[in-house]
């Protein structure tokens, strides 16, 4: 059998694989939930390591906000009808991988900075792409109070990156030339 997928480039789904657009909704809630709890771990490492006072204050301030953003995703469930569960997200652990390298690659100071921008916006990238798609699997699947709690995140993610751009283009990039 395994021979056969290779050569056809087929996936045979894991056994409890989603088979209905909601399970899979609820596996990137699971997804998320994971993530926002690993974020709410790094992001003070990230706040730690930045030299900006700008950099830092923003940081700290998407703390805050994904701390909330838990919370959120935990109403979520609940109005699912579900207990709060998170499973590993393998792209987000990826991600927080890939800033811990990129801490590990940059010196104290601008460069870093940028580096810590960077990796932040990965971060809010993927965070943007996943609520959105969550959202829209929300609208139409009739889950109302899930589709605006969602909603309300995906609007801070853009909030976030936007405001992590203009710090980069105002400030921490022209500092790392």
């Amino acid at each position: 059998m395994a021979k056969k997928q290779a050569k056809t480039g087929k996936v045979a789904p894991k056994k409890d694989a989603a088979d209905q657009l909601k399970d899979f909704m609820i596996d990137g809630l699971k997804d998320l939930y994971w993530a926002e709890e690993a974020l709410v771990k790094n992001l003070p490492k990230m706040a730690k390591n930045a030299t900006s006072r700008k950099l830092t204050a923003a940081v700290n301030g998407h703390l805050a906000e994904t701390k909330v953003q838990v919370t959120r995703l935990e109403k979520a469930f609940k109005a699912l009808k579900l207990k709060p569960e998170a499973v590993k997200c393998e792209a987000m652990n990826g991600i927080l991988k890939e800033a811990e390298e990129i801490l590990k690659e940059t010196e104290p100071g601008a460069v870093r900075d940028a580096g810590i921008i960077a990796a932040a916006q990965k971060v809010e990238h993927y965070e943007i792409a996943s609520y959105g798609t969550l959202a829209t699997y929300a609208k139409l699947l009739g889950h109302k109070e899930v589709l605006q709690l969602l909603l309300e995140t995906l609007r801070e993610e853009k909030t976030c990156d936007k405001d992590l751009t203009k710090l980069a283009k105002s400030e921490i990039n022209i500092k790392a030339k």
